[in-house]
C-alpha cells in the first residue's frame, strides 16, 4: 500500500489493546490496515526486553524469544495498568528502571515506526481507540487512564492526538459494509473490557461530519478475553500446583500466588527473590508435596507465561473445534497436563458471559429500545469469537441477526475513519 504524497499523510488510527493491537489509516475514502509484523495486520501488544544482549523486542517476536528461554522480561496486558496506581512506579529493565507509562510509549513509539515505514514517514497525528471505561465506577481513575496514555503518545512522536470510543469506532467500520440504514448494537469484546455501543448506521448518515446524534447509548464493564483466560487458569491448572489444597490443619493454602500466577501483567512481580521465598515458605501448607514442587519449578524455571499462553490457545481450540483441548504442562512436571472441554467453559465462564450480556442489554435498554428493535448485533474483539460466549448472545437477544467482522482489525479500520 502507498500514499501519494508523505507531505499529506493521513491520520491513522490505533487500537491499542490488552492482547493485541492494529493500526490503519484512510486512503481515497477507504480504511486499510497496515501490515505491523511481516504480512500481518496484528501485533501482540508484548515486549520482550533481553538481558542477555540489551535488546527491545515486540510482539510475536518478544513471545517467541521469552519462550524460548531468553533472559528478560517479558511485559504484556499493558492496557490493563491504565488508571492504577502502578502507572507511575518504575521497573527494572536492562537498562535501568522505567515507568510502565514509559513502557507504553516504547509499544507506541513501534507501532508508529512501522506504520511510517508502510507510509514512507512517521505518522504524526493519530486516533487512539479507549474502552467506554478504563476503570469502573471511578471517574477520575478513568480520566487519569486516558491521560496516561495521552501522555506515552506524545512521547511516542504523535503532534495530533484524540481518543474515540472502541465500539464508536467499530460501528464506523460496521457502517462501510451495510447499504441501508440500521440500528446496530456493536458488541466489542477485547482482552480486557467489553463495550457496547447503540448506533444508527447507514451509507447517508456515513456523509456527515457530526455523528453525535447517532450515537443512542454506551456501556462497557471491566470483564475481557483475559478475565476468561484467568478463571480457566484457575479452574483446571492452578489446583494441580495447590490451589484449594487443604494443608495438615485443613486449611487452604493462601491464593493469593495462583491469582498471580493467573494474571499476565503480575506474573513477573513472583519472580522476584522476595516473592519467590513467600512461595517456598508456603511448603509447610501443602499435605502433597508433589503440588508445591510444581509450584516452585514454574516460579523458578519462569513458565507463568507460557502456561497461560497454553491455557489461552486450549480455550481456542476448545471453542473452535468445539472438542475437548490439551493444556501441556509439562514445563510444571514432565507428562503433566490438563484437559479443557466446551463444557468447561461454559460452566467456568457462564457468570462472566452473563454479566457481559448483562450490560449489552442494559445499553440497548439506555438507548430506550427493545432488543427486537434492533437491525443487527455486529461482533468485534478477539474474544467475541468464542463460540459458547456467541450461543449465549444468541439466546438472550433471540432472533437478532449476528454479523461477526473483522475481530481484530475492525476497531482500528472506524478509528481511520473518525
Amino acid at each position: 500500500m502507498s500514499v501519494s504524497s508523505p507531505s499529506s499523510l493521513p491520520t491513522i488510527g490505533i487500537d491499542f489493546g490488552t492482547s493485541n493491537s492494529a493500526v490503519a489509516c484512510r486512503v481515497d475514502g477507504v480504511a486499510r490496515l497496515l501490515p505491523i509484523e511481516g504480512a500481518a495486520t496484528t501485533l501482540p501488544t508484548a515486549i520482550f526486553f533481553n538481558a542477555e544482549d540489551r535488546t527491545t523486542h515486540f510482539g510475536r517476536e518478544a513471545v517467541a524469544l521469552y519462550l524460548a528461554g531468553y533472559e528478560g522480561r517479558l511485559m504484556r496486558s499493558l492496557k490493563s495498568l491504565l488508571g492504577s496506581p502502578l502507572m507511575q512506579e518504575k521497573t527494572a529493565i536492562y537498562d535501568g528502571l522505567v515507568s510502565f507509562e514509559d513502557i507504553i510509549a516504547r509499544f507506541l513509539h513501534e507501532l508508529a515506526h512501522r506504520a511510517g515505514k508502510e507510509l514512507g514517514r512517521k505518522p504524526e497525528q493519530v486516533v487512539i481507540g479507549r474502552p467506554v471505561h478504563f476503570v469502573d465506577d471511578d471517574s477520575k481513575r478513568d480520566e487519569r487512564a486516558e491521560q496516561s496514555l495521552r501522555v506515552a503518545a506524545r512521547a511516542a512522536g504523535f503532534r495530533d492526538i484524540a481518543f474515540q470510543l472502541e465500539p464508536i469506532a467499530a460501528a464506523f467500520d460496521y457502517e462501510q459494509r451495510i447499504t441501508k440504514e440500521s440500528v446496530v448494537l456493536i458488541v466489542d469484546i477485547g482482552g480486557g473490557t467489553s463495550d457496547f455501543t447503540v448506533v444508527r448506521v447507514g451509507p447517508e448518515r456515513a456523509r456527515h461530519d457530526d455523528r453525535s446524534g447517532d450515537v443512542l447509548a454506551t456501556t462497557g464493564v471491566h470483564i475481557g478475553g483475559t478475565d476468561y483466560d484467568q478463571r480457566l487458569n484457575l479452574d483446571r491448572v492452578m489446583p494441580l500446583l495447590g490451589f484449594r489444597h487443604h494443608g495438615p490443619q485443613g486449611r487452604e493454602v493462601p491464593s493469593g500466588v495462583f491469582f498471580d500466577l493467573s494474571s499476565w501483567h503480575l506474573i513477573n512481580w513472583l519472580y522476584a527473590a522476595k516473592a519467590t521465598r513467600q512461595a517456598k515458605d508456603l511448603r509447610t501448607s501443602y499435605v502433597d508435596l508433589r503440588l508445591h514442587d510444581r509450584l516452585m519449578t514454574v516460579l523458578e524455571e519462569r513458565h507463568g507465561h507460557r502456561i497461560l499462553a497454553a491455557v489461552e490457545q486450549a480455550k481456542i481450540d476448545a471453542s473452535v473445534g468445539d472438542v475437548p483441548a490439551t493444556i501441556d504442562l509439562s514445563c510444571a512436571e514432565p507428562g503433566l497436563g490438563a484437559v479443557l472441554s466446551p463444557e468447561d467453559m461454559v460452566q467456568q465462564l457462564s457468570s462472566q458471559f452473563d454479566d457481559v450480556i448483562a450490560c449489552a442489554h442494559a445499553c440497548v435498554k439506555r438507548a430506550g429500545l427493545r432488543s427486537n428493535d434492533l437491525d443487527a448485533i455486529y461482533l468485534t474483539g478477539g474474544s467475541s469469537a468464542l463460540r459458547p460466549f456467541q450461543q449465549a448472545l444468541r439466546r438472550s437477544f433471540a432472533g437478532v441477526l449476528l454479523v461477526e467482522g473483522d475481530l481484530f482489525g475492525g476497531v482500528a479500520a472506524g478509528l481511520a475513519c473518525s
